[in-house]
């Protein structure tokens, strides 16, 4: 098994434990509400019918499915791509629970190989998601496609983490990090700018956050730099 395949089955292992064991909107874990860069930026797209929003990593509906209720009576989509059968399994369900089905449509895709139409998207939401794509070349492109998927006056949302340290609570000893990429806070934010050149910045600023997960059964310090990153395309 090479490094990617670890990652991806370590990752896999993670999120199916916690798709499984906590319920989404209860507290108890991240699923217990969505992310409020994300929700504070709804209010711009007031009015807008017809609105067309991809989630890049949806999971089981943590960011999509408010999205979705919010969207539901202006005739409004929400695609969701995840790579996992659990959380489109789940995702489905929430969807049916809380009454936002036809505004829901799920694709099945690893993100690094998901195709993203031209002047598709009014809103692209990218949350936790960037850095588990194969490799730095795999970012760009994605990042370029969803710039090139955005209508104009459309806007993308990034959260990236950056600069990740994992650590055995037990032991103190330093980790493999369990993440596809893991890039210094600066280059992938060079990176960012360069392909967002031209577009109105909104919100662009680092927070260090760390936080205790499970791995292989082991209690786990998560440090990591945590890019947020929100651009608006102007007219050209």
């Amino acid at each position: 098994m090479n490094r990617l395949e670890l990652i991806r089955k370590e990752e896999k292992k993670y999120h199916d434990y916690c798709y499984e064991n906590y319920t989404l909107f209860e507290e108890g874990s991240w699923l217990h509400k969505p992310v409020k860069t994300v929700m504070n930026l709804l209010p711009l797209f007031n009015g807008k019918e017809n609105i067309r929003i991809l989630d890049l990593g949806s999971g089981v509906g943590r960011n999509s499915i408010p999205i979705a209720k919010k969207i539901k009576d202006r005739n409004g989509q929400v695609v969701c791509v995840d790579l996992l059968d659990s959380a489109l399994e789940k995702l489905k369900l929430y969807s049916k629970e809380y009454e936002v089905e036809e505004v829901i449509k799920l694709q099945q895709a690893d993100i690094g190989h998901y195709k993203i139409k031209k002047n598709e998207y009014d809103f692209i939401v990218a949350v936790s998601t960037l850095e588990h794509v194969e490799s730095e070349d795999v970012f760009e492109d994605v990042v370029r496609q969803m710039a090139q998927g955005t209508k104009s006056k459309g806007i993308n949302c990034i959260i990236v983490n950056s600069e990740v340290e994992e650590i055995d609570i037990k032991t103190n000893q330093k980790l493999d990090v369990m993440m596809e990429i893991n890039m210094k806070t600066e280059d992938m934010k060079n990176k960012l700018d360069r392909i967002y050149d031209g577009w109105e910045k909104l919100d662009n600023h680092v927070k260090s956050l760390e936080y205790s997960i499970v791995r292989d059964e082991k209690d786990v310090l998560l440090k990591t730099n945590a890019i947020t990153y929100v651009v608006r395309k102007n007219d050209s």
